[in-house]
């Protein structure tokens, strides 16, 4: 158990250039009576339906983009390139994570400089734009190329969403917003496989291969997602256009009244360093990259695990979008439940069971039938965790700079959960490829020793200052408890 105080005392509070509407918006707050329900309920329904939806669908193509390379391996791709030879689909796939990795922080750092539908439009344009040209490399080295330009676009992206989108609800009814932001997401990128073989039947169209096709198509969606992205996408509740002025006053009450951080703090170089001080935020970024391993594993490699039960080209690229269905309805279940009774670790730890039954299964079961089972399981119980360690990180965050670092550093420890499936599954270990799935085990392992550290932690941390035994309030605010 830690014998320093539970986070270093807070930095004062810079000003940014847009202190003067910020506060504004929370005198307006501050003065604003006391709303009925209906009224609270109507005005977060209508942020649920302009936030939402705009965030998953242009989160979705990103998700396509990354994830459709074993798509294009199944459908041609690997033999056209020499992809086939040593190990040179696993550093393809690695080499996008360099940079995801690298940019994660840095990109997070400037979006309020250049502004959310500035930095978010650009990135999808730019990403989009290399997807396409992915369907004109003539080597495997020029793919390599391309795919470290698409880590280097898409790293900001995913943490800046969160970002936007904790910043949008309370502590507690997140974990319901990320999970349907996420399972939409997960949902449209689960038809991936499905889209990848309609455009693989374009084969020898114009003289282009099938392969090819799933890049040209797939990225110049992605180039028109960008425009609804600057049209649409949603900015921070302070600055938004959407809300009436007594809306948004209510909706920066509700959240100051919850975390008391709507004010941005200016990000500079000695509060990054502060804050990356706090272990905790290392240890729910180690976590997600153990929550992450497993879907990067039915991302990139169930084409190539399917193809290895001895189903062909077809049969690969179909049988691989079923396994998402069963995951939706267990993901909301537990997002709904866990933000109903304010707790994530147990459910962290039952669903890290069931990737491990399920990865076991894949592993070592002899019936090809079972092992596709397996892979509905792990799928089902890793779409679970994924929102559930996000909220469980985000909750016990306070401040916005803080939360920028947090969100960046999370989904950055997490892409090494991609580099370590892409090295753990090996070309010379088909069609079982037991060592990678062994090793998926094994992060599942670390990911509940790692949640029981967290656990035992904050509820120590809170039984203290249930006691007033603290000298400063936990995360330097009044009122604030771990979620546990």
């Amino acid at each position: 158990m830690s014998s320093q105080a539970p986070e270093l005392p807070v930095l004062e509070k810079e000003k940014n250039e847009s202190t003067s509407s910020v506060d504004k918006v929370e005198r307006d707050s501050e003065a604003a009576p006391e709303v009925d329900p209906a009224f609270e309920r109507r005005t977060m329904w209508k942020v649920d339906l302009y936030v939402l939806p705009v965030l998953t669908f242009v989160y979705s193509f990103s998700l396509i983009d990354r994830i459709n390379l074993g798509a294009a391996y199944a459908a041609g791709m690997g033999k056209a390139l020499g992809l086939t030879v040593g190990a040179r689909y696993s550093i393809v796939t690695c080499m996008y994570f360099v940079p995801y990795i690298l940019l994660q922080l840095p990109g997070n750092l400037v979006l309020r400089h250049f502004g959310v539908r500035n930095w978010l439009t650009f990135l999808t344009l730019a990403w989009g734009s290399v997807q396409l040209g992915m369907g004109f490399v003539k080597s495997w080295q020029g793919l390599l190329a391309t795919r470290f330009m698409l880590g280097v676009f898409e790293a900001p992206f995913f943490p800046a969403l969160l970002w936007l989108l904790s910043s949008w609800y309370k502590r507690h009814e997140l974990q319901k917003r990320i999970a349907a932001f996420y399972l939409l997401a997960v949902t449209i990128g689960g038809i991936s496989p499905l889209l990848a073989y309609g455009l693989s039947l374009l084969e020898g169209k114009h003289n282009i291969a099938g392969w090819r096709w799933i890049f040209i198509v797939e990225g110049s969606i992605t180039i028109g997602t960008a425009v609804l992205a600057f049209l649409m996408l949603p900015v921070f509740p302070e600055q938004n256009k959407f809300l009436t002025k007594e809306e948004t006053a209510f909706v920066v009450k509700r959240l100051n009244e919850d975390r008391g951080d709507v004010t941005p703090d200016e990000v500079t170089f000695k509060k990054v360093l502060h804050h990356l001080s706090d272990w905790t935020i290392w240890a729910y970024g180690f976590m997600f990259t153990c929550a992450a391993m497993p879907n990067y594993v039915q991302s990139y490699f169930t084409p190539l695990i399917l193809a290895g039960m001895g189903y062909d080209r077809k049969g690969t690229l179909l049988l691989s979008a079923p396994p998402y269905g069963p995951a939706i309805p267990l993901t909301m279940a537990v997002a709904y439940f866990s933000d109903k009774y304010k707790h994530r670790s147990s459910f962290i730890f039952g669903l890290a069971l069931m990737c491990i039954l399920g990865n076991g299964l894949v592993a070592w079961h002899p019936n090809n039938k079972v092992r596709y089972l397996g892979v509905f399981i792990t799928n089902a119980g890793n779409s679970g965790t994924i929102p559930t360690v996000l909220s469980y990180a985000s909750n016990n965050v306070v401040g916005q700079s803080k939360r920028s670092v947090q969100t960046a550093l999370t989904v950055a420890l997490g892409a090494i959960g991609g580099i370590l499936a892409a090295t753990c599954f090996r070309a010379k270990d088909a069609p079982r490829y037991i060592p990678g799935l062994a090793a998926t085990l094994a992060a599942q392992g670390i990911l509940i020793i790692l949640l029981a550290v967290l656990t035992l932690r904050h509820m120590y941390w809170n039984k203290r200052s249930r006691e007033g035994k603290l000298a400063e309030p936990l995360e330097g605010q009044e009122g604030f408890y771990y979620t546990l």
